[in-house]
C-alpha cells in the first residue's frame, strides 16, 4: 500500500539537495535552554552470552563495561595493528589542537602531513549535507583539507555526498583518553576524558559507561545478560589509552575484527561517531536498503531511519537494522551489531573501513565471532530473539491486490483459482474493504458479503488476511467510532510536544497514532481486533504504513523549532528532515520521544499484533509488517515493500530476501509480478517461478493496474505459474523443517551460497542464485527473452532436481536450459530431501505420502531430516509436541531414525524413495530386510515405490550389487 505519488528514481530529491537551499549552520550553535539530554536511560547495561559474543561493549569505547568474557591486554597505541597508515615515517603527532594558521611554517608542515594520508583512509570531518566545504570551514574544525584527485570526486561535490572526503581528520585530531580503569565482576569499567571540545554542541567530555551527568536513551528490547567471564575466550581485546580505542582480534588467526583507533571517537549529546577498520571488503546486512547483497565499500553511505518510500537505491527504506556480517581471509566470518534506534549513517570506505554516525542513544555494541557465516547469524539472533515458528499455511501461496473493489470480486478471484486448480492458501484484502479507509470497519455495501467469503475460505481450508494501518481516524462524530473514542479515553495516542494528541494524515484523513510503547495500547489494540473478529473472522494481519507513515511532515500543527527537530547533524534521510512524511521528532510516547522511538514503531506494533492474534485465534499468529527493527522476526514476517513490475526489481528481490534472512526475519518475500506498473506476461511467469522459492510467497498488485494473478494470462503462462506453485507445495516438508531450524537454532531459510562455501571467494558476491537450506540450489531466470540461464556451481557433485542427472563442477559457471515453464533446481551431493504430492492447499498437501529424494555423495553417503507437528499449535517444539526424524545413507543402506515422536507423524507414510548417483544397477533391493521391486535408469537413478512405511517408525532401505 502506497502513501505517496508514484515517483521515478530520477524524481527523488535526496536530502543533500533539499538542505542545500538552507543557510549553512553556525558552527557552534547555542543550545536552547529547554532542551535536555536525550531522555532517561532505561536500564544499566545490556549483555549477551559469554561464548556467543564479545559482549555488550556498552560504551566501552567510552570507558564502558566490557561485558562478559573479556581478556584485556594494555599496549601502547604505536603497536596497534590494522591502523590506517601513518602520514610520515617517524612522525610524532602533536597532541595539541592548532588555534590558527598564522604560523605559515606550521601550517605548511601540517598540510604536508595531511597529504600523506591516503585517500582510502580519509575519514570525513565535515559530513553535513548541503554545505560546500571550503578550506576555511574545514580548517576551522582543525581538519585536513585536500580536494580529492580521484575521478569519482569533483570540485562541485558538496560534503555529505558519496565520494572521497575533501575535509578529513588529521592523525593528531584530539580524542578521548582513558584516565582510569577498574576491574568488575564481568569485565572492566573505565573513565574517558576529552580535554578539547569538538565542533558539535553539547560535547560530553567525561564518559563512564554513558554520560555520567545525564541519563540517556537505551533501546527497550530484551537481550541476554552476561553472568560471568569466559574461561577461555576465542578473542583478544586490546586497549589504546591515548587516544582511546579498542582492538578486537580473533585469537586463532590474529585477524583484527574491530579497530576503533583509525579515527577519533566523538560523543556529543546529539552526535555519536565511531569508526573501525574492516577485515575485508565483503560486507553484508545493514538493512533496509535496495542494493546488491554484497555492499559496495567505495564511499557508500547507508542511512537508517524508517521511511515510507518505494524501494530505490541510496535511500533509507522501511526498516532499520544496524548489523553487518563480514567475511575474513580464509573463509572465517564475524558480525557487528550496534543496538541503537536513532537516525544514523553508516559510511563504508575502501580502506576498508566503516564509520557509524548516530544522533542519540548510546554506543551499545556486540561482536560475534562465528567463525563461519551461519554461526554468526545464530549468535546474532540469540541476542535479538529467535524468529517465530510460522503457522503452516503461512508458507502457502498468498494472493492480494489493491483494487478488488468488492468482496464479491475478491470471492470470484478465489473461485477462479479453484476452477483452474491453482494452489492458494490465503486471500488478502487491501484498504478497499474498509468503510472510508477506517481501521476495524468494513464497507457494508461493497463488502457486505465479506463475512460469508471468509466462511467459504475456511470451508475450503483457506485463510483470510486483511490490512491494518496504524493511523486511527480522528474526525468522526463523537460517539460514532469506538477505536478513536476509546483510545482517547484510555490515553493511547502519541502526543505532540505540548501534550496534545498529535494529528497527522493518512488514508482516512486526519488521524491519531497509537503509541505501541504503552502496554495500555496493546490491550486497546487487542479489544479492537477482537470486536472486528466477531464480525469478520480473519486469520492474520498485514500491518502497513507503520514507519509510521504520514502524508504530512510532522503534524497538522507543524513541529517545534529546536535541536530535536533540527539536530546539529541530520543523517542522509530522504526529505532531509526527521519529520519528513512521518511524525514530529518531539512527539511524546510512553517510553521516550519519537526522536528515539521512530524506527521502533513497526516492531512495537508487530509485538502488539502478534500478542492479540494469539489471544484471539489461540494459534500461532500470522503477521506481516512493512517496517522492521532487530527482533522483529519474533513477531512478524516482512515483505519488501512497494516494488515495481520491472526486471530489475525481480533481481533485487533476491538480495532483499537474503539480507532479511541474515537479519533474523526469514519469513520474507517481494510482491510477485511487482506491485506498481503494468506486468508483462513473461516477467510475471519468471517472477512466479522465483517467488515460489521466497520463504513468504505473495502476489500483490496496485490499484488501476491490470490483474496479474495466474488466471489473467495465456494458457501457457498460466500453466507455467501453476507448475511453479505446485513445485513449492511439493517441497513444503523441506521448507517447514528449515523454518524449524530457524526458530530453534537461528539458521537462515533462504541462504546465500557463501554460507555453505565460505572458502570459495567466487560465491561472495552471488545474488542471482540462492539455496534453500544447505542443499537445494535455485537458479532463476532474471532476464527477458531468454531460454537459458547462467549459474555458478561450487566445487562438487550436483544433481538436476527433476531428472537426477549429475554434473561434476570444479567451481565454475554453467549455462542451463531454461524454457519459460522451468526454473532450474539442483541438489547438492550428500543430501536427502523429503517431498510430498502437492495439492490445492497445504492442509491437503501436508497429509500426502512422502517421497524421499537422496543425492548421494561421490562416496555414496547422504543425510537429511524432517520436523513435523500439527502445523498451528503454539510452542510445539518447546512443549515436545512434535516428531523429528533423521535420514541417512551409508554403504548402500538408508536408515530412518525417529529421534522424537508425536502422534502427527503416525498419519504420514513414506511411499517412494529415489536415489541419485547409484553407480550401477543393483541386483537386489530390500525394505526392512524384505525384497522390494525397484527401477533403475541409465542416469544412475534408483527408485523404490509402494513402500507404505509409517513415518513414526524406523526403517531401512538397502541394495546390493
Amino acid at each position: 500500500m502506497v502513501s505517496y505519488k508514484l515517483l521515478n528514481p530520477e524524481d527523488v530529491q535526496f536530502s543533500s539537495a533539499v538542505l542545500s537551499e538552507e543557510p549553512v549552520r553556525d558552527e557552534n550553535p547555542v543550545r536552547e535552554p529547554e532542551e535536555a539530554s536525550l531522555l532517561p536511560r532505561r536500564r544499566g547495561c545490556s549483555g549477551t552470552t559469554a561464548l556467543l559474543v564479545i559482549g555488550c561493549l556498552l560504551l566501552l569505547l567510552c570507558g564502558g563495561w566490557v561485558l562478559g568474557t573479556m581478556f584485556w591486554l594494555h599496549r601502547p597505541s604505536s603497536i596497534q595493528p590494522h591502523r590506517r597508515p601513518s602520514p610520515a615515517s617517524g612522525h610524532t603527532p602533536d597532541s595539541r589542537v592548532e588555534t590558527g594558521v598564522n604560523d605559515t611554517a606550521a601550517a605548511a608542515s601540517r598540510r604536508e602531513a595531511c597529504s600523506l594520508i591516503s585517500e582510502a583512509w580519509r575519514f570525513d570531518c565535515y559530513p553535513e549535507r548541503g554545505v560546500v566545504v571550503t578550506r576555511e570551514l574545514c580548517e576551522a574544525r582543525n581538519c585536513c583539507f585536500i580536494p580529492a584527485s580521484s575521478p569519482s570526486s569533483s570540485a562541485s561535490r558538496p560534503s555529505g555526498r558519496n565520494g572521497i572526503p575533501w575535509c578529513f581528520y588529521p592523525e593528531d585530531f584530539p580524542s578521548y583518553s582513558l584516565v582510569s580503569i577498574n576491574d568488575t565482576s564481568l569485565g572492566q569499567k573505565g573513565t574517558l576524558v576529552r580535554e578539547v571540545k569538538t565542533y558539535y554542541p553539547a560535547d560530553i567530555l567525561t564518559l563512564e559507561i554513558t554520560d555520567p551527568a545525564n541519563s540517556r536513551f537505551e533501546v527497550p528490547i530484551s537481550v541476554p545478560a552476561a553472568t560471568k567471564k569466559a574461561d577461555s575466550p576465542e578473542y583478544i581485546v586490546e586497549i589504546s589509552k591515548q587516544p582511546f580505542g579498542l582492538i578486537v582480534k580473533r585469537r586463532s588467526t590474529g585477524a583484527v575484527l574491530l579497530n576503533t583507533t583509525v579515527a577519533p571517537l566523538l560523543f556529543a549529546d546529539q552526535f555519536l561517531q565511531l569508526s573501525s577498520s574492516l577485515q575485508s571488503q565483503f560486507i553484508y546486512g545493514l538493512g533496509e536498503h535496495r542494493s546488491s547483497f554484497l555492499h559496495d565499500v567505495h564511499w557508500n553511505t547507508l542511512t537508517m531511519w524508517a521511511r515510507d518510500v518505494p524501494p530505490m537505491e541510496q535511500t533509507n527504506l522501511y526498516g532499520a537494522h544496524p548489523f553487518y556480517l563480514a567475511m575474513e581471509e580464509g573463509g572465517d566470518a564475524h558480525g557487528f551489531f550496534l543496538l541503537n534506534s536513532n537516525a544514523m549513517d553508516v559510511v563504508l570506505q575502501p580502506a576498508p573501513a566503516l564509520t557509524w554516525r548516530t544522533i542519540g542513544g548510546i554506543l551499545d555494541f556486540y561482536v560475534f565471532l562465528g567463525p563461519d557465516p551461519a554461526s554468526v547469524i545464530g549468535q546474532y539472533v540469540e541476542v535479538i530473539g529467535y524468529p517465530a515458528m510460522p503457522i503452516y499455511w503461512a508458507l502457502g501461496y498468498h494472493l492480494c491486490r489493491w483494487g478488488y473493489n468488492t468482496s464479491d470480486s475478491t470471492w470470484e478471484m478465489v473461485k477462479s483459482l479453484r476452477n483452474y486448480k491453482i494452489p492458494q492458501d490465503v486471500q488478502w484484502n487491501d484498504i478497499d474493504y474498509m468503510d472510508q479507509f477506517m481501521d476495524f470497519t468494513f464497507d457494508s455495501k461493497k463488502f457486505g458479503t465479506l463475512p460469508d467469503m471468509v466462511k467459504d475460505l475456511h470451508v475450503h481450508d483457506q485463510r483470510y488476511v486483511m490490512i491494518l494501518d496504524p493511523g486511527i481516524s480522528s474526525s468522526q462524530p463523537e460517539g460514532s467510532y469506538w477505536p478513536y473514542d476509546e483510545g482517547l479515553k484510555r490515553d493511547v495516542f502519541i502526543k505532540d510536544a505540548e501534550g496534545k494528541t498529535l494529528i497527522g494524515k493518512v488514508w482516512p484523513g486526519l488521524t491519531a497514532y497509537p503509541d505501541f510503547s504503552n502496554e495500555v495500547t496493546h490491550e486497546w489494540w487487542y479489544e479492537n481486533l477482537l470486536r472486528f473478529h466477531e464480525k469478520v473472522p480473519f486469520d492474520g494481519l498485514w500491518i502497513d504504513m507503520n514507519e509510521p507513515s504520514n502524508f504530512l511532515d510532522g503534524s497538522t500543527n507543524g513541529c517545534p523549532s529546536n535541536s530535536l527537530e533540527n539536530p546539529p547533524y541530520t543523517p542522509g534521510i530522504l526529505g532531509g528532515l526527521l519529520r519528513a512524511k512521518t511524525l514530529c521528532a518531539t512527539a511524546q510516547q510512553k517510553q521516550s520521544i519519537h526522536y528515539n522511538m521512530h524506527s521502533l514503531y513497526g516492531l512495537m506494533e508487530a509485538k502488539a499484533s502478534a500478542s492479540a492474534m494469539k489471544r484471539i485465534v489461540a494459534k500461532r499468529p500470522f503477521v506481516i509488517s512493512r517496517s522492521t527493527f532487530p527482533s522483529q522476526g519474533m513477531y512478524s514476517g516482512h515483505w519488501l515493500g512497494d516494488n515495481r513490475s520491472q526486471w530489475k526489481d525481480l533481481y533485487t528481490s533476491i538480495a532483499g530476501m537474503l539480507t532479511f534472512n541474515l537479519l533474523g526475519i526469514p519469513l520474507v518475500g517481494a510482491d510477485i509480478c511487482g506491485f506498481s506498473e503494468e506486468p508483462q506476461e513473461e516477467l510475471c511467469v519468471r517472477w512466479t517461478q522465483l517467488g515460489a522459492f521466497y520463504p513468504f510467497t505473495r502476489n500483490h498488485n496496485a490499484i488501476d493496474m491490470r490483474p496479474q494473478d495466474p488466471t489473467a494470462f495465456s494458457p501457457l503462462a498460466r500453466t507455467a505459474m501453476k507448475q511453479a506453485l505446485l513445485l513449492r507445495y511439493s517441497l513444503f516438508p523441506v521448507l517447514y523443517t528449515l523454518f524449524h531450524h530457524a526458530h530453534v537454532h537461528g539458521h537462515t531459510v533462504a541462504r546465500p551460497l557463501m554460507f555453505e562455501f565460505p572458502k570459495d571467494v567466487k560465491t561472495y558476491g552471488i545474488d542471482k542464485q540462492f539455496l534453500w537450506g544447505k542443499s537445494l540450489l535455485v537458479t532463476p531466470v532474471l532476464d527477458p527473452e531468454v531460454d537459458y540461464v547462467d549459474g555458478y556451481f561450487p566445487e562438487g557433485l550436483w544433481y538436476d532436481y527433476y531428472t537426477g542427472d549429475s554434473l561434476h563442477s570444479q567451481g565454475e559457471d554453467l549455462r542451463l536450459h531454461a524454457p519459460l515453464d522451468k526454473i532450474n533446481l539442483h541438489l547438492r551431493e550428500g543430501s536427502i530431501t523429503p517431498t510430498q504430492a502437492p495439492n490445492l492447499t497445504l492442509w491437503v498437501s501436508s497429509g500426502q505420502p512422502l517421497h524421499l529424494v537422496t543425492a548421494l555423495s561421490e562416496g555414496g553417503a547422504a543425510s537429511g531430516d524432517l520436523f513435523w507437528d500439527d502445523g498451528e499449535t503454539i510452542d510445539t517444539y518447546e512443549n515436545n509436541l512434535y516428531s523429528y526424524i533423521m535420514f541417512s545413507v551409508a554403504q548402500n543402506v538408508m536408515t530412518s531414525q525417529v529421534l522424537h515422536s508425536n502422534v502427527e507423524a503416525t498419519y504420514i507414510t513414506v511411499e517412494t524413495a529415489s536415489f541419485y548417483g547409484v553407480k550401477q544397477k543393483p541386483s537386489r533391493v530390500m525394505v526392512n530386510s524384505q525384497d522390494a521391486t525397484f527401477t533403475y535408469r541409465d542416469n544412475k537413478v534408483l527408485t523404490v515405490a509402494d513402500l507404505g512405511l509409517n513415518l513414526s517408525q524406523n526403517f531401512t532401505i538397502s541394495w546390493m550389487f
